[in-house]
Order: C-alpha cells, then structure tokens, then sequence
C-alpha cells in the first residue's frame, strides 16, 4: 500500500486539553498539535476536522477520514474495528464532585454520573457500576456534563483524570473524588491514533513520525505544554 501523502484526521474538539476550538475558532489541544508534528516529520498535508465522539470510529469505517485523534483509549473493542497506532498517552480516570459533598466513591453508588456519550467512562459505569445502583448520564461533550453539574443536575461526572485537572485549574468548589482509575479494558493501555481497519501504511508513518517525536524532543516539549508538572 502506497504511502499517504494527505490524512483527514478526525476528533471532537470539547476536550480540552486534548482538542478545543480557541476564541478564533481553530483546533488547538495536545492531540493537534501532536497529529500537526507527525504530518511534518512525515511530509504529510493534514487536515482536522470536528465531530461528536460517538461518530469517531463510525466515520473511520465508512472512510470519510483516515484517522482520528480524540483522546480515545485503545479497548479491546474498539480494535475489532479499527487499528491503532502505538500508544502517545498513558491514561487514567477520576470521578469529580462538589467539594466536600460525598465521603468516598461508595457514597456514589445510587447517583447518576456525567459521562461523554460513546466514551470508555460510559462503559465502565454501565459494566462495572449499575448493578449497584449508579447511572451513567450520557452527554454531547464532557464540557456539557460538567456544566450540568455546576448548575446542580447531577453531582458527578466520570472523565480523563487530564481533562478534569484542566477544568478544575479553572473552577473552584469541586475535587476529584476517590483514587484515579486504571483497567486495561477500558482506560489503562493509553490512547491511541486510530486509522481505518487495515491500513498499514497509514500506522506505519504515524508510528514512525511519533518515534521521530520522542527522539527529537518535540514530544516531550509538547507534553509540558499542556501537562506542566
């Protein structure tokens, strides 16, 4: 298979810091800028483009983009359906609530939680968690979740331990409840690139421009960017 010269890439910029779309209306996040030195390293043209989350994979098997870089966790599941690239991100999940309004993540057992809709999250409630009472809300975007529960609909949203810190750095009167979560069957492998089934080439070069990344610096940079220790 021939080696791409152009990658559509897809994602759903409402999580930041991963993917956003800034006061001008242009992409920005982690996983841009990460896709963006890729396309260089590899000569490639790239191009983003913004969908919800749960349309992701479905838009990757009808082969309206090539790939798709959304924060997304490589699961046993989603790999029967598409492929993914070597692991750029380490990953872990957090429950945030209301300071001081639950003890311990036992006392969440009959809430309903905020989750992005066609996420890891949502599938580990809807696995591990309702059959001790608790619901999984499904939402749009995490940011709509979060903004569901400082208007006080729900006293809990299940989301990217990263992408929690980044909005508590922003709004006070919350915490993260609990210890973060790591299962390799939902959240512990790490994120990765997703391309359509059987597209070799395609992983091949993002998998050699990620290399490339780590060996010339530019990974590590970017993490500090927009992970600061």
């Amino acid at each position: 298979m021939a080696q791409a010269d152009e990658v559509k890439f897809v994602t759903n910029a409402a999580y930041a810091p991963f993917e956003f779309v800034d006061e001008n209306n242009e992409m920005q996040g982690f996983d841009i800028d990460l896709a963006k030195a890729i396309c260089e390293v590899q000569k490639m043209d790239c191009s983003f483009h913004n969908q919800a989350f749960d349309s992701l994979i479905p838009s990757l098997k009808f082969r309206r983009y090539h790939a798709a870089i959304a924060a997304m966790d490589i699961t046993p599941e989603r790999a029967k359906q598409v492929d993914f690239s070597d692991i750029y991100y380490e990953n872990s999940a957090v429950f945030v609530t209301p300071t001081d309004k639950f003890d311990n993540l036992d006392a969440l057992k009959k809430e309903t939680v905020g989750v992005q809709n066609g996420t890891s999250h949502q599938k580990y409630i809807q696995d591990k968690l309702e059959a001790d009472g608790m619901a999984a809300r499904p939402y749009q975007s995490v940011q709509d979740a979060l903004l569901d529960m400082g208007n006080g609909r729900i006293n809990a949203v299940f989301a990217d331990t990263a992408v929690v810190g980044d909005w508590l750095a922003k709004n006070q009167g919350y915490a993260v409840l609990g210890e973060r979560i790591t299962d390799d069957d939902y959240f512990g492998t790490g994120f990765g690139i997703a391309v359509t089934k059987g597209n070799q080439a395609l992983l091949d070069q993002l998998n050699e421009g990620l290399n490339q990344l780590k060996d010339n610096g530019t990974y590590d940079s970017l993490y500090q960017k927009y992970f600061p220790q």
